[in-house]
């Protein structure tokens, strides 16, 4: 068992056609089990412009499939760099989503780059701002840079599921259980304003983070 194990664990990356059935199981498991409800006063979705958006790493468990396709195809998902952010960039890749390899921790400054690039270009660059590894629900400062240098706003978005089981990891990753409330929460834009220092940068940084975590509601039983 360990050597198979150890052979699957040394590919970096399988056929996309894998992914294709998985995808297509999730959608439908979604959309047979759950109730969802958006908030998008702003119609966010609708107007897919170019921007910043926010979401915490333990709410992705049905983010993407929660977009309507126009929505997705207009999103570039920042992944990280290694294997398993391989893996997800495969799987997304299915549902229309693009992605960004890189990470706070790997290949920052290269998706970094990309991001300036698809922001310029129309597309909404997502990111996961207190992963790949923590600490949970506080946020990094690339995304605060990325909106900056280009000129744009962030928008804080939330997947808050009525219940759910959480994982024993370090952002207690949550599985929404079935027959439960899937609410997708996008939040007013957040202006960001051109060239910050670090103290401005600092600032914003705190700022669009309390307003993630006042929109990121967690079921009791995982307060």
């Amino acid at each position: 068992m360990g050597y198979f194990k150890q052979k699957f664990r040394s590919v970096k990356k399988l056929p996309t056609w894998i992914y294709w059935l998985p995808a297509r199981f999730m959608q439908l498991y979604v959309r047979l089990f759950f109730r969802v409800r958006i908030v998008d006063p702003n119609d966010h979705i609708g107007q897919a412009r170019g921007a910043v958006s926010v979401t915490w790493h333990n709410r992705l468990m049905f983010f993407a499939v929660l977009f309507p396709a126009r929505a997705r195809k207009r999103t570039v998902a920042v992944v990280s760099a290694s294997r398993d952010g391989q893996y997800i960039a495969d799987f997304i890749s299915i549902l229309g989503l693009k992605s960004l390899r890189g990470s706070s921790s790997k290949k920052g400054a290269n998706a970094y780059r990309a991001g300036i690039k698809a922001i310029r270009e129309g597309y909404n660059v997502s990111f996961t701002p207190d992963g790949p590894r923590g600490p949970r629900y506080v946020m990094k400062s690339g995304p605060i840079a990325l909106a900056s240098v280009t000129g744009t706003g962030i928008i804080p978005i939330a997947v808050n599921a009525s219940r759910c089981w959480s994982v024993k990891s370090w952002d207690r990753f949550q599985i929404p259980k079935p027959f439960s409330t899937l609410t997708l929460v996008l939040g007013d834009l957040i202006p960001i304003p051109e060239n910050l220092d670090e103290e401005g940068i600092e600032f914003y940084r705190k700022k669009v983070e309390d307003i993630l975590n006042e929109i990121s509601v967690d079921p009791p039983e995982n307060r």
